[in-house]
């Protein structure tokens, strides 16, 4: 009987995987039945079936997962990664609420975040800059790079960590990881100026070894990040601006729309929060509202 072999999942394509085992082995490998919960970044156990071919058995317990999720099914992203790379762009325009949607995904999964804001070099970056100010202010980290002109200032962000890129199509999420690793070879897509978006090439997603303590996950582009794995009650932890007013509304059960002395109705009207924040925060209450929470009050 052959033994079973422990690898970690280095491109993920649906129900295929490749998975690279400790001696450097690499394996192309199917599941047991239909299981489809595993992911790139994923530790696991397999049985190999020959030189090529192996079935993974079991999932070695995970340090972090981010997926996303809608009312019908989950899709699994990365797992084991510590820091969520971002990537926006000034052209296409970057969608406000699919990066809200992304650092929301990050806080509750406990993964660091690195907003990487691409095409530096482009006239409209300067607009683009502006309007991350609001994230910066919030604590989040903000890089201003060109993939095609200089990735020098990514590197030192990416040391020691295993970092997830994730994006609309079209931010240059592939451009990023050929200029760090040329022999990747990712391919670039064109963008459409007229749909001012760009077009899913990244097909699956797959880890780079950067050197002996960092690594990367390139992931398909997405248009949208859905939450519906968060619970309502817990939400408010996943937002900077208002988990230090987690107890001070005057209700305990306070909505945080119209009652008197919501704290963090009360912490937009002075200014610490965005009525923009404010309104995500609401509408992703909405979205949870028959979740109850599975945090134990954290």
């Amino acid at each position: 009987m052959t033994a079973r072999q422990t690898g970690q999942i280095v491109k993920s394509y649906g129900r295929r995987y490749v998975v690279k085992c400790l001696d450097g082995t690499v394996y192309d490998c199917t599941t047991r039945g239909k299981k489809t919960n595993f992911a790139c970044g994923d530790r696991v156990e397999l049985t190999p079936q020959n030189t090529e071919q192996a079935v993974i058995e079991a999932t070695l317990p995970r340090q972090s997962l981010l997926y996303r999720s809608d009312a019908f099914r989950s899709k699994l992203i990365a797992a084991n990664v510590t820091q969520l790379v971002i990537v926006l762009a000034p052209v296409p325009t970057f969608s406000e609420m699919l990066l809200n949607r992304c650092l929301v995904a990050a806080e509750a999964a406990g993964i660091a975040v690195l907003i990487a804001l691409n095409k530096s070099d482009l006239p409209e970056a300067a607009e683009a800059r502006e309007r991350l100010k609001a994230w910066e202010a919030l604590g989040y980290r903000v890089l201003m790079l060109s993939a095609t002109t200089d990735i020098a200032p990514l590197r030192p962000y990416l040391a020691g960590h295993t970092s997830v890129l994730v994006g609309q199509s079209g931010m240059g999420k592939s451009t990023l990881t050929n200029a760090l690793l040329p022999e990747a070879r990712a391919r670039v897509g064109e963008i459409s100026v007229a749909l001012d978006s760009g077009r899913h090439t990244t097909t699956h997603a797959e880890l780079y070894d950067l050197d002996a303590d960092s690594h990367l996950i390139d992931s398909p582009g997405l248009q949208e990040f859905g939450l519906h794995h968060l619970v309502a009650a817990d939400l408010i932890y996943d937002f900077p601006e208002f988990r230090g007013l987690v107890g001070k509304c005057r209700f305990h059960n306070c909505t945080h729309r119209v009652e008197p002395s919501c704290a963090l109705i009360a912490a937009t009207q002075a200014g610490e929060a965005t009525p923009v924040r404010l309104a995500f925060f609401q509408r992703l209450m909405d979205e949870l509202a028959p979740r109850t929470s599975s945090r134990g009050g954290r």
